[in-house]
């Protein structure tokens, strides 16, 4: 990963200078991003978290090896350099399997990152900071970071034997909830530069105490909060007077960056300001999907209007009845009966994210593409449902075709994150 410490090295210069990380397994989704990097000759870096591809195959079904297989085809039908890809784990700890007893859920957290590591992913997320069963609550800090250094070690020896460029690592305990918040939020606290400089000081003391000195080298940035998150129907947005202190105490480390989480949904001068303030690695994962979501509704709207549409197949009512039937991935999040439908399609969370694989959602949604390949889609029905696209149609810049509407919504997500980490060439419109 000489590349993204060489990015770091750009920002602790002065440069407007980051990294997105694109925390999704939908393959449009990755299909859009790596169309968007290939077009500004700027690397893409891939996550997966612990939930989602693990070594029992996580929610997706995918252990690591078949993750990076997974990305690899993508990469390779639209022709990105395999040399540009990058791959990162995060939340890699024992968050999957929190409920087990302590040395129970960190044996299968650390058969997770050899896998990881083994299989090629070199930016790894240390997240030791959830209580397993029977650990106090909350967890000292000191034990989260013995934590965390006993994965870093196994990590190290992964790659030792694995060869390759060295792992870069994050640390971090003031983790927002993965996905968006369970409920409605009000005002967020900024983490405490005290607090960060704690969390920093504890790891490394944790990495010498086993002999992680080299490794400790490698260790990039810190995960914080430094005031951002969503919830439904709602984003707090990033104030950059409320992370002042924060932001002045990483700004004369010569190790560090901020790495911030559900950065979804803020607005283009935010992300700009979130890296200039040195939240220089910027997650995202709903607010992609979202944008994929948010197209593909469009599309069906347009497929509906057409002649014969309204006797086809709707894509929203079977992904509905689908969730509906099978609430295990939203039921905790989505508490209103009356405003259900709502959530269930609109949500910020975007809990349908973890519908798409479904193989009643997928026949509907690769059928409504099939219906639509091939068909002059009126420029009225694209103002009317995608007027971004429209836009972009009528200028010139995107054909009218199905497959080329759904990468631009979705790219029209990404380019914010790309400008605002310096991406030169990255598109304005």
């Amino acid at each position: 990963m000489k590349t993204l410490l060489d990015i770091v090295a750009r920002h602790k210069r002065g440069e407007q200078a980051g990294v997105y990380s694109l925390c999704s397994a939908h393959p449009r989704v990755i299909e859009s991003a790596m169309r968007e990097a290939s077009a500004s000759n700027a690397p893409l870096l891939v996550e997966a978290t612990s939930n989602q591809v693990n070594q029992f195959g996580g929610y997706t079904g995918m252990t690591p090896v078949d993750f990076r297989r997974f990305v690899l085809d993508i990469a390779q039908q639209v022709g990105f350099r395999e040399q540009m890809l990058w791959l990162g784990g995060d939340h890699l700890g024992p968050n999957a399997w929190r409920q087990e007893p302590a040395d129970v859920a960190l044996a299968k957290s650390a058969e997770m990152i050899r896998q990881y590591v083994a299989a090629g992913f070199r930016k790894i997320h240390l997240d030791c900071s959830m209580a397993c069963g029977g650990d106090p609550e909350p967890l000292p800090e000191a034990t989260i970071a013995r934590r965390a250094a006993r994965l870093c070690a196994i990590a190290e020896n992964a790659w030792h034997e694995a060869g390759g460029e060295p792992p870069v690592y994050v640390i971090g305990t003031e983790v927002p909830v993965p996905g968006g918040a369970t409920e409605s939020l009000g005002e967020l606290e900024v983490t405490r530069p005290e607090a960060a400089r704690a969390t920093i000081q504890a790891h490394q003391i944790a990495f010498a105490d086993i002999g992680l000195d080299a490794a400790w080298s490698r260790v990039i940035a810190l995960v914080v909060q430094p005031g951002v998150e969503f919830d439904h129907h709602k984003v707090i947005d990033y104030r950059p007077n409320k992370a002042q202190a924060l932001s002045a105490f990483i700004a004369d480390d010569r190790q560090f960056i901020f790495e911030a989480h559900s950065t979804d949904y803020q607005t283009a001068p935010n992300l700009e300001a979130l890296v200039r303030d040195h939240f220089a690695i910027l997650k995202v994962g709903p607010g992609a999907t979202y944008a994929l979501r948010e197209t593909l509704w469009g599309l069906a709207a347009i497929a509906h209007e057409l002649p014969g549409g309204a006797a086809q197949e709707d894509l929203r009512a079977t992904a509905i009845e689908v969730m509906r039937n099978d609430p295990r991935h939203w039921r905790s999040y989505y508490h209103d009966a009356e405003r259900e439908t709502l959530d269930l399609q609109f949500s910020l969370s975007d809990r349908i994210r973890y519908y798409w694989p479904n193989p009643r959602i997928k026949q509907a949604y690769e059928s409504l593409l099939a219906r639509l390949r091939g068909v002059t889609l009126p420029l009225t029905l694209l103002s009317q449902f995608l007027p971004h696209q429209y836009e972009a149609v009528r200028a010139g810049r995107l054909q009218a075709d199905v497959d080329a509407l759904l990468n631009e919504g979705i790219a029209l997500a990404l380019r914010p994150y790309m400008r605002a980490c310096g991406v030169p060439g990255s598109q304005e419109y």
